[in-house]
């Protein structure tokens, strides 16, 4: 029962911390909570295109492009790759990190945001 009580409150905790990331990015917290949309508003964050849900549903690939976002959704928070690895290996530390600390979001750092924002500067 505690384990269970721990667990959840774990899960809570990584909830509510992206909730927080996710309206520092200037989206609404409570789309993290619906799973489809939540991973498409995380892409809009990362300046990633919309088709990169499809490659995410593909068995194994996925694990390539989920790992490529969170890293991508750090550096959007001006955080680097050692960030990244403590994200995928112990979120229910690096997340509350992001989520509450005082990382601010700095934009997309995807190469494709990069190339619009040098567009739009143009």
């Amino acid at each position: 029962m505690a384990f269970l009580l721990t667990y959840l409150l774990v899960i809570l905790l990584i909830i509510v911390a992206r909730w927080k990331m996710f309206e520092k990015a200037g989206e609404e917290g409570w789309s993290c909570l619906i799973p489809i949309y939540g991973t498409l508003v995380m892409l809009r964050i990362i300046g990633k295109p919309g088709w990169w849900l499809l490659m995410m549903l593909i068995p194994f690939v996925n694990i390539i492009y989920a790992i490529w976002a969170v890293n991508l959704l750090s550096k959007s928070f001006g955080k680097d790759e050692g960030f990244t690895v403590g994200m995928i290996f112990l979120p229910f530390v690096f997340y509350p990190i992001l989520g509450f600390g005082g990382a601010q979001y700095i934009g997309a750092q995807s190469k494709e945001a990069q190339r619009d924002r040098d567009a739009n500067s143009i």
